[in-house]
């Protein structure tokens, strides 16, 4: 059986946080069967101690250091490679908790740009604010290339789409630290302990979850809730390891794993 497990939350355990069929069934089941786990998401809308809390109002009890995000992944990066740079950030909701002792300024004040994920709070402004810093040579640094992202009400455009954009028409390349980053599961793995040929990667995104997680030698296995669309098993983006309806039908594909 795999000595340890990586599990998406949105699209895989909650869609806008409300539990997915399976999923407090298969976190229990992974406790009662000693499978180390860690929860690793792009999510920069709340920090790890507010997801810790709807994913226990959800009835899924996780320790906050059981949940690995990009926001964390930024810290780190921000602080080993722009130590001390003013920080112009765009998100959709607040990172100031997860982000430490990363200074976050305006535009005007900033060295550095991060790009976390896309909401009703992030205009045109706040774009141009972040291309001109790009123009003028600052480095770019984004959780994720998410395009979309799965709600209640069904999909919303992510920052991947306006990443696009931004790379384009300033003519740079934007560093990603959350997933799929080889450096994010490289960490994630380190944090579990560890090799990646006895971990699994379960996600909705056949890119980010699933091939992001295979070129790092994880078995990546895709989930049909959340984003997933026929269209990801057409091989363009890569082929999953395994498929499994939901969350809930992880148990019996680790037992047949051995």
């Amino acid at each position: 059986m795999a000595r340890g497990v990586l599990l998406d939350i949105d699209g895989v355990l909650t869609v806008s946080w409300h539990r997915l069929a399976g999923a407090a069934e298969t976190v229990a089941w992974l406790r009662e069967h000693d499978v180390d786990f860690r929860l690793v998401t792009n999510t920069s809308s709340k920090t790890r101690r507010q997801i810790a809390a709807l994913l226990a109002d959800a009835g899924m009890p996780v320790e906050v250091d059981h949940i690995l995000t990009a926001v964390t992944s930024a810290a780190g990066y921000l602080e080993r490679h722009h130590p001390g740079v003013g920080c112009f950030v765009l998100n959709e909701g607040d990172m100031h908790d997860d982000l430490g002792d990363v200074r976050q300024t305006d535009a005007a004040e900033a060295g550095v740009v991060l790009l976390g994920g896309a909401g009703p709070h992030i205009g045109y402004d706040e774009l141009d604010a972040a291309f001109k810093l790009a123009v003028a040579g600052a480095p770019i640094v984004a959780l994720h290339r998410n395009t979309r992202f799965q709600t209640a009400d069904g999909p919303a455009l992510d920052m991947g789409a306006f990443i696009v954009g931004l790379e384009a028409a300033a003519d740079v390349e934007a560093t990603i630290v959350g997933k799929p980053a080889p450096a994010f599961y490289e960490a994630a793995l380190a944090d579990l302990g560890c090799e990646a040929a006895g971990a699994v990667m379960v996600g909705d995104d056949i890119a980010s979850d699933v091939v992001g997680a295979q070129y790092s030698g994880i078995t990546g296995v895709l989930v049909r809730t959340g984003k997933f669309r026929a269209t990801d098993l057409d091989g363009r983006h890569g082929r999953p390891d395994y498929v499994i309806d939901d969350i809930g039908a992880l148990p019996v594909l680790l037992e047949e794993l051995g």
